[in-house]
């Protein structure tokens, strides 16, 4: 009779992290970065019909990266979960901290389980609230453990020199706008050389604090992106080269003992 093969639980949840891990390592980086007036998401995404980047609810979005059937599943789930909740009871009951417990749940049972592999997967959920310091971002990953991640958080592909990147310019405080351009500088960089990315690979939405209607989703069209992203025009001439006008006349030179012209 021949034994069992054996493998002991620690050896087991090494290689169900690594795989999930090496699975993970292969999507386009996404990032989260807060600004003034809310939070931004940015990815590297060049197909117009999968998004990483979704919408959850009112105030909350989610974004994600590795397999796209697998974080859509759980991105419909949340949906659900969030309707039902705020149909329920009240619209203020949907919470980022709530969805975010519950996505936990679901991915730590998925990978604590022998039965399926792991989710390759990290995702982020982002709630905007009413102050910059209500603002709060989890990052989930493929285990099951949550971190409320502060000022801006980068999973999937290059995280660690894009992480690095922003670590060293990030300021609190930027506009949409400054936050914009340095997450995409930041998302071209690598240890190689930096690169352009263009307007029409990024995938960008934020949730606007300051927007007056009650969901504050909203995605940036690539028509939007490339005139934020276009280089600053470099300073111009003097005033009256710049607008191609005359020059202003100059007075007449008055030789010493000569009496100044008069007007007729």
């Amino acid at each position: 009779m021949s034994m069992p093969f054996y493998v002991s639980p620690e050896q087991l949840m090494k290689d169900r992290a690594d795989f999930a891990r090496k699975g993970i390592a292969r999507g386009r980086s996404v990032a989260v970065v807060r600004y003034a007036d809310g939070i931004l998401f940015v990815s590297e995404n060049p197909s117009a019909a999968l998004h990483k980047v979704s919408e959850i609810y009112d105030r909350i979005a989610f974004a994600a990266v590795g397999r796209y059937n697998e974080f859509e599943n759980l991105r419909i789930a949340g949906v659900r979960l969030a309707d039902m909740r705020g149909y329920s009871y009240d619209r203020r009951d949907v919470t980022g901290r709530g969805l975010a417990n519950a996505y936990a749940q679901t991915l730590g049972t998925i990978f604590s389980s022998g039965g399926e592999k792991p989710y390759e997967i990290e995702i982020f959920v982002a709630e905007v609230g009413d102050a910059v310091s209500d603002d709060q971002v989890f990052r989930l990953t493929f285990d099951g453990q949550v971190v409320e991640e502060h000022d801006y958080a980068v999973m999937g592909g290059a995280a660690e020199s894009v992480t690095t990147y922003l670590r060293e310019r990030y300021q609190p405080g930027l506009s949409r706008d400054e936050a914009l351009r340095l997450t995409v500088a930041a998302l071209g960089h690598n240890d190689s050389g930096d690169r352009t990315i263009p307007a029409g690979d990024l995938e960008v939405a934020v949730l606007d604090r300051t927007r007056f209607q009650e969901r504050k989703f909203k995605r940036l069209t690539a028509a939007t992106l490339t005139g934020l992203l276009a280089p600053e025009p470099a300073a111009g001439a003097a005033d009256g080269a710049a607008d191609g006008g005359d020059p202003a006349p100059t007075a007449p030179s008055i030789s010493p003992g000569e009496e100044p012209p008069v007007a007729p």
